[in-house]
């Protein structure tokens, strides 16, 4: 089995895996993460272009973003254009779950 067989599977398929190979927790896991953990316990390695697509960003970065992107939404908000502003939220908000997600994943080193 590769990655790609792994990605390819449901997700239903995934957490029955998982389970199957005495992974806890299966049913809160998103299907990245499933396949991710499954790799892990199936000592499979993940594609070199599939790591080229996670590109690490510091707190630092993802704050500028936020910035450049606040400022384009104020923008946008005296356009009236609710399209436009619906992107620009939703990226920020993604941006504010990374900053989230990497607060937390450095309590649970400390």
């Amino acid at each position: 089995m590769e990655w790609h067989d792994l990605e390819n599977m449901t997700v239903i398929k995934l957490r029955e895996e998982a389970h199957e190979k005495g992974l806890k927790g299966v049913h809160g896991m998103n299907k990245s993460t499933l396949v991710e953990e499954l790799a892990k316990i199936l000592e499979i390695e993940k594609p070199l272009e599939e790591m080229a697509d996670e590109a690490v960003h510091t707190k630092s970065e993802l704050k500028h973003q936020i910035h450049e992107l606040k400022a384009e939404r104020n923008k946008l908000i005296e356009a009236h254009d609710h399209k436009g502003l619906t992107v620009v939220r939703r990226k920020i908000h993604g941006l504010k779950r990374q900053i989230k997600k990497m607060h937390l994943a450095a309590q649970k080193a400390s």
